[in-house]
């Protein structure tokens, strides 16, 4: 089974951001992941663009796997968040295709830094900016 694989096998099993939220696991490689996101009404605020919590699933869940990146042959996620800040920087509107690119910027025995950056596929432009803490259990 790929890395690919065993990703989208373990993380199926996180149905709020799957199922619920509708994301999808495009990549992943050595502390890094890319997850895709199109905007739909279910994801958007009173005017119409992409909540602020569904951007934050789409930075948090693809975190996530790119820290568990080295667990994914085991099944064993070792990895959790610790906290998070988050730059929103532009709308999304509705029916925008989103993807979010994390990668380790400091990856330790027992703390790491991740930095998710989530642009349009429509237009290129940054959208969010998503710096995590993770912590290995």
């Amino acid at each position: 089974m790929t890395p690919l694989d065993n990703a989208r096998r373990i993380f199926g099993g996180d149905r709020y951001a799957t199922q619920a939220t509708g994301i999808g696991i495009e990549a992943v490689a050595d502390h890094s992941a890319v997850c895709l996101l199109t905007v739909e009404p279910r994801h958007c605020n009173a005017r119409n663009v992409a909540m602020g919590g569904a951007l934050f699933t789409l930075a948090d869940f693809t975190a996530a796997i790119a820290a568990n990146t080295d667990c994914l042959a085991d099944g064993e996620l070792h990895w959790v968040s610790l906290d998070a800040t988050v730059h929103y920087l532009a709308p999304a509107a509705c029916g925008t295709r989103l993807r979010a690119r994390c990668a380790g910027l400091k990856v330790g025995r027992t703390t790491a830094l991740y930095q998710t950056q989530i642009e349009s596929l429509d237009n290129g432009r940054c959208i969010a900016i998503v710096e995590t803490t993770m912590m290995h259990l």
